[in-house]
């Protein structure tokens, strides 16, 4: 499905005017995982969710949605762009940073859970977050003012990875205040790969009632009787043809490291405690309010659900 960006993007003439701060407002990417560390929390302290997660995969995503159409879809074209992307990221902001760290659940709850402090192999008193969200600016004609958020974490309430595009308000709603809400392109990387598109619709009856539904190209449906190789039979067999489209360069990835480092080095010099969080949840609250602070809109009234295969 990451790949899949490429051709969403270049090949639809609908999506190519809009793909811009004039009709985005945010852009959020996603990578959630319902389980802790575990018995690993030995190595994971070493290095922490940032390092783990978001520099790497995240960013890669990122840059997927953000850069330019290449010449072609030869690697090191593609390449090209993605660091023309990652030049124009300035180093992020601790201020626009949120860390997590999850708790257990107690006893009497449905089901108990560790939390990451009670793993024997964590040090007390560990700082490591198991939880980060950042925001990140492209300072570029194209997306200069849109938010990019990058969120994170273990010990969450599903196993998800996506990226979700949400639009800007339609200007001059005619509709009653609250009852049009944004359009959201969401790709889901997994579980489940899928493209649907949020958009509302008039519900069936005499009024002009609005509600959520959407276009849904849901790939276990669409494409039943097609092997589709997971992500690593993917990268094996690109080895194999010599193509490195889908791998780092080195001067990517010291651009990614150029952004990442001092945020880091904040991080770890200062020691900054992480907010705790119920295993399970959707993660620290302080999230919320950041994702509000740059005028990300959750609404929570719809819920994309997998489609029956059997249909």
């Amino acid at each position: 499905m990451v790949p899949n960006l490429m051709t969403l993007r270049f090949a639809n003439r609908i999506f190519s005017p809009i793909w811009n701060r004039d009709s985005i407002s945010s852009v959020v990417i996603s990578f959630k995982e319902p389980f802790g560390t575990q018995g690993r929390g030995g190595y994971f302290d070493q290095f922490g969710i940032i390092r783990d997660v978001m520099q790497n995969h995240l960013f890669q995503i990122l840059t997927l949605v953000a850069m330019e159409k290449p010449p072609s879809t030869a690697a090191e074209d593609i390449r090209n762009e993605k660091v023309k992307v990652l030049k124009s990221i300035p180093p992020i902001a601790v201020s626009d940073v949120v860390l997590g760290q999850y708790r257990g659940k107690k006893e009497g709850t449905d089901e108990e859970k560790q939390g990451y402090l009670d793993d024997p192999t964590v040090p007390a008193g560990s700082c490591t977050p198991t939880f980060a969200s950042a925001v990140v600016f492209v300072k570029n004609e194209r997306w200069d003012g849109v938010p990019f958020i990058l969120r994170c974490g273990k010990a969450l309430n599903e196993r998800k990875a996506e990226v979700r595009v949400q639009f800007k308000d339609v200007p001059g709603d005619i509709f009653p205040e609250g009852e049009a809400k944004r359009n959201e392109l969401v790709i889901r990387v997994q579980p489940n790969e899928a493209v649907y598109l949020k958009m509302m619709n008039k519900k069936p009856g005499m009024s002009f009632e609005c509600e959520e539904t959407e276009l849904d190209l849901t790939y276990g449906s669409r494409y039943r009787d097609v092997n589709l190789p997971d992500a690593y039979e993917r990268l094996i067999l690109d080895v194999f043809c010599g193509s490195q489209i889908h791998f780092v360069r080195s001067d990517e990835l010291a651009e990614a490291w150029r952004i990442f480092t001092p945020l880091l080095h904040e991080i770890d010099s200062a020691k900054i405690k992480p907010y705790s969080y119920d295993y399970g949840s959707r993660g620290p609250i302080e999230n919320d309010a950041l994702m509000a602070k740059y005028n990300f809109k959750y609404t929570g009234t719809y819920r994309w659900v997998k489609p029956d295969s059997n249909l």
